[in-house]
């Protein structure tokens, strides 16, 4: 049986790296987290401290080592040897992810980590350019989006205590902010590809979008190459 690039893009709270998790492990296949790359580089320029930019960070970024691994509990992240699979998903990362994660030095470097890691096939990926910019080419292309209140739920749900001193109004203001964000910057701007199928997920259970894309990833798996 042949695989398949299964490419889910969206903005931040869709539900699509829980969506592409299941997915993959549904199908047997491999799923790699791109956000959680972006996040890594961008915690390591928070810890740098000092501003970074031009030759320096290009130069700063190919010291970088960024690698996903895979436990029984699910992908971890590492940089540079260290876990850092929780520290990412903080606030302060959060919060300065797009704007490292928009920068084209960060991005060409990501990217073509992207590319070496599903060389083989057999991996479901989701971000913000997988199906435009990463993986054009991709057997299946989907576009998950959500209103923002049910987004700005998500989001608060997973930072659990963390969200003490934020309110759903806060949250669904940085997502909006992010939105903006992701969809004008210059390099890999968060857009649906021509040939996506878009999946609302307002209103829909994870279970009822892991459904449809994998019965979707089966129809794309039973074509012939």
């Amino acid at each position: 049986m042949r695989t398949i690039i299964i490419a889910i893009d969206g903005p931040a709270g869709s539900g699509k790296s829980t969506t592409a998790r299941l997915v993959a492990a549904r199908l047997g296949y491999t799923y790699i987290d791109t956000g959680a790359m972006y996040r890594a580089i961008t915690l390591a320029m928070l810890e740098h401290g000092a501003p970074i930019s031009g030759d320096m960070l290009a130069e700063f970024v190919a010291g970088l080592n960024v690698e996903l691994r895979y436990a029984e509990s699910g992908q971890r992240t590492y940089l540079n040897g260290r876990d850092v699979s929780e520290r990412i998903r903080h606030a302060d990362v959060t919060s300065d992810v797009s704007r490292v994660s928009a920068i084209p030095v960060v991005r060409t470097a990501m990217v073509a980590l992207q590319q070496q890691l599903a060389r083989q096939g057999g991996v479901v990926m989701d971000g913000r350019d997988i199906g435009t910019v990463v993986f054009p080419d991709a057997e299946l292309k989907i576009f998950m989006t959500a209103s923002i209140e049910a987004r700005a739920q998500r989001r608060m749900a997973e930072l659990g205590s963390e969200q003490n001193s934020f309110s759903v109004e806060d949250i669904a203001m940085q997502l909006a902010l992010r939105d903006e964000m992701d969809s004008s910057r210059d390099t890999s701007p968060l857009t649906k590809a021509d040939d996506a199928i878009v999946i609302d997920t307002s209103g829909v259970t994870i279970e009822e979008q892991v459904e449809r894309i994998t019965a979707l990833a089966r129809e794309r798996i039973a074509i012939p190459a």
